[in-house]
């Protein structure tokens, strides 16, 4: 399996069916608006946490992508996807609306993107949920979603093997207020040093079996 990152919650995920049959997910593209390059990728799956333009561009994915934007459960192709309800902000929705995080279990091995998460913490129906997490994508950059520091806090609710940063400020992007760096997220977690990757290739038998690693991605 690979996990790639597009810059700020789009991701794009390759997993194997056999030997010859490759699927591809996508997850929140965003638009051009917020400055950033938008890649054109194909995709068998597309996933949408929210109906805002910094990742609803559904436009952006080719291919005829079997479309999910809301709750429920899933199978498409033999891979399991559940959407769960949550809030993007901390007042019950009343700020900013709904969102959907997304667990997606393929190759043996459970995902999690959390999407633009902005309560102050998950709830026990949703930690029961997501359950045991292998890798979790998680929004740091604050304003619109949770900061840095309290994604530590979310962290520690859901005991993922693999951490990935998303939601910050890069030098490009341009929205409505500045998001917070990636380095509060990481003095937050007691990292530093860390060398960003262009993607990670994922096999169930190489995860972490104790603690949490953090992998920061390039986009």
């Amino acid at each position: 399996m690979q996990v790639i990152w597009h810059g700020h919650a789009f991701f794009q995920i390759i997993t194997s069916r056999g030997k010859e049959e490759k699927l591809s997910i996508a997850i929140d593209p965003f638009s051009a608006e917020i400055g950033l390059r938008v890649p054109l990728i194909e995709a068998n799956i597309l996933l949408i946490t929210h109906d805002h333009y910094d990742h609803n561009n559904t436009k952006a994915i080719k291919g005829s992508p079997f479309l999910i934007q809301g709750p429920g459960e899933y199978e498409i192709k033999g891979i399991s996807i559940q959407g769960i309800s949550a809030f993007h902000d901390k007042n019950q929705g009343k700020e900013r609306g709904g969102i959907t995080i997304y667990i997606i279990e393929a190759e043996g091995m459970k995902l999690c993107h959390l999407g633009d998460f902005g309560q102050k913490e998950l709830t026990s129906d949703q930690i029961e949920k997501i359950g045991d997490c292998d890798v979790l994508m998680i929004p740091v950059g604050g304003v619109f979603t949770i900061s840095g520091p309290e994604a530590s806090k979310i962290i520690s609710q859901i005991e993922p093997r693999i951490v990935i940063p998303m939601h910050y400020q890069l030098s490009k992007l341009k929205l409505k207020s500045k998001l917070e760096s990636l380095d509060k997220f990481l003095k937050s977690m007691g990292q530093k040093g860390i060398v960003p990757q262009p993607k990670i290739i994922l096999k169930k038998k190489d995860l972490p079996e104790e603690g949490t690693k953090i992998i920061v991605l390039n986009h």
